[in-house]
């Protein structure tokens, strides 16, 4: 009897192994495995093999298997092809973060056999232990520390063209399984956002299509800084923009601010104008359609980001309707190419001295040099005000020995692994500012924030924050500190992501959460209508009387 059920077993199992495969489970599988040699296999990532051709010779041979046996079969042989793997003896120690870390797949895609998960985790176990050709991390003055290297990019790209566009498709999502340190603060699974946007990269529907899912994967790493540029985008949502900027409340467009009076007074643009429609669309219902293709960490940056996604468009005019002074009413307002917005930027003081001695710095127009300067106006001052809304020149470390009575830590870092990819560390070297000063300034700091503060921005809010007697005020920041690495996917296709993980002291994530504020304030569109700063004026309360 137990002969019998043993052999059932087998032809069950057998039979289910080899049952009828997707293209898009296939080709999913593919790109995994594809990323994986390409930087762990010592005989690629040396950059030995023509790592492109390999896929373009592979991918034929994939779309032929039918079975998961006949496609473990392709792999294997694949893999037999690239050449011996010899054993390695890993001795180092780090210490890890590894939320990211994840190569359960090698064992638990139903697509492999036995035989080549063990191959695929003998290679893991002896991966190359020689420099990276196709990827580099090291901090130098040539920009951001992570660079994706020696890629071609086919100046002859044709969207039409299916490898190409897998490959386009395989290396952008690569890139981000290895190399994007917050992949674990996504809303959905990254395994998840392959298999949604295979389909459209297989066989996409138009031009169209393709560019806007290469767009749309991007947006799913919910990363301020991260987003995937086209030529074409102009051309589907518009290259003329609105005189003016605005500000998302309540699912309602308020106007801010003009970015060219003259072309803001033709259409009759005003300060505090709230639009309701754009074209007889809600701006609710232009978020619900336009979100997927803006960036942002979180719903503040989203809502920042998404004034193009609403405004954008071909004509030169276009109907809204708004409420002013309580009426509601529609009219035609004009837009511009960007280049003939002739953007005005009043000119502003780079510090002053408020009512009740308060000190107040426009963080974003202050410079290394002024600091000393800037240190004797204020040095006498109750209070000291830093609008941390735009962003700053790097002046936080001539601020903290100024404003910190020691050297204090304000950061720790999380650095990728190029020598075990996907795997990340923490930077030995701790951040610290400031200096031994008994005469550093004893009156209260207070820092001013909102979704504006992104990235470097957030990094002196940081920074601040360590200073005796300092109180955040404001909203919710954009959440993507740290550094912002930019690169070409193929021609065409250019895009980014912040490439380190910014953390407290005490390992609390700021990517995706930004800088929470102590005292939270949102401005209103009474406010706005009034031409009030309620942000700045909640600071000023809170620096004269403590509350």
């Amino acid at each position: 009897m137990k002969k019998i059920l043993l052999v059932l077993f087998l032809v069950l199992f057998q039979s289910s192994f080899s049952k009828p495969i997707t293209e898009t489970q296939k080709l999913a599988a593919t790109c995994k495995v594809w990323g994986f040699l390409k930087y762990y296999h010592p005989n690629v990532a040396d950059g030995s093999k023509n790592w492109d051709e390999q896929l373009f010779q592979i991918l034929p041979k994939v779309e032929e298997a039918q079975s998961a046996e006949a496609f473990s079969l392709v792999i294997e042989n694949w893999l037999t092809s690239l050449g011996e793997v010899k054993t390695v003896k890993l001795t180092s120690k780090k210490d890890y973060f590894d939320k990211n870390f994840d190569l359960s797949w090698i064992n638990k895609n139903e697509l492999f056999s036995k035989s080549l998960s063990k191959k695929l985790k003998f290679i893991e176990e002896n991966r190359i232990q020689e420099k990276q050709y196709y990827v580099a991390y090291e901090f130098n003055s040539n920009g951001p520390p992570l660079q994706f290297k020696n890629e071609v990019k086919y100046a002859d790209f044709k969207w039409t063209d299916k490898n190409l566009r897998l490959l386009a498709f395989f290396r952008y999502w690569n890139y981000i399984e290895y190399f994007f340190p917050s992949k674990y603060q996504m809303d959905q699974n990254w395994d998840k956002s392959l298999n949604e946007f295979l389909p459209r990269v297989i066989a996409p529907e138009s031009e169209k299509d393709f560019d806007l899912a290469m767009r749309e994967i991007s947006i799913k790493i919910n990363d301020t800084h991260a987003s995937t540029n086209m030529p074409n985008l102009f051309e589907y949502f518009g290259d003329k923009f609105i005189p003016a900027d605005v500000k998302i409340i309540d699912q309602k467009a308020v106007v801010i601010a003009l970015k060219n009076d003259s072309l803001a007074k033709i259409s009759d643009l005003k300060i505090g104008d709230v639009i309701t429609k754009v074209e007889g669309k809600t701006i609710a219902e232009l978020l619900k359609e336009n979100s997927k293709y803006v960036e942002g960490s979180n719903e503040p940056s989203v809502l920042k980001n998404a004034y193009w996604a609403i405004f954008n468009g071909k004509t030169s005019t276009f109907e809204i309707e708004f409420i002013r002074d309580g009426k509601t009413a529609v009219k035609s307002i004009n837009r511009y190419k960007y280049q003939d917005l002739k953007i005005q930027f009043p000119a502003q003081e780079k510090w002053k001295i408020l009512d009740g001695n308060i000190g107040y710095v426009n963080f974003g127009g202050v410079n290394e040099e002024d600091v000393p300067n800037l240190i004797a106006a204020l040095k006498n001052t109750n209070a000291i005000i830093f609008d941390d809304r735009k962003r700053p020149h790097d002046i936080m470390y001539s601020l903290a020995d100024w404003l910190n009575p020691e050297p204090v830590e304000y950061a720790k870092y999380l650095d990728p692994d190029v020598s075990y990819p996907g795997r990340y560390v923490w930077r030995k070297s701790d951040e610290k500012l400031g200096k031994v000063n008994p005469d550093n300034y004893k009156g209260k700091v207070i820092v001013l924030i909102d979704e504006n503060a992104v990235s470097h921005t957030e990094h002196s809010a940081m920074a601040l924050q360590t200073v005796p007697k300092s109180t955040v005020i404001g909203s919710q920041t954009g959440g993507a500190d740290g550094a912002n690495t930019r690169f070409l996917i193929i021609k065409g296709f250019s895009s980014s992501f912040t490439c380190y993980g910014v953390f407290y002291p005490n390992k609390k994530e700021v990517q995706r959460i930004g800088i929470v504020p102590d005292i939270e304030v949102k401005p209103t569109i009474l406010g706005i209508q009034q031409g009030k700063d309620e942000i700045l004026d909640r600071a000023i309360l809170f620096a004269k009387n403590g509350k």
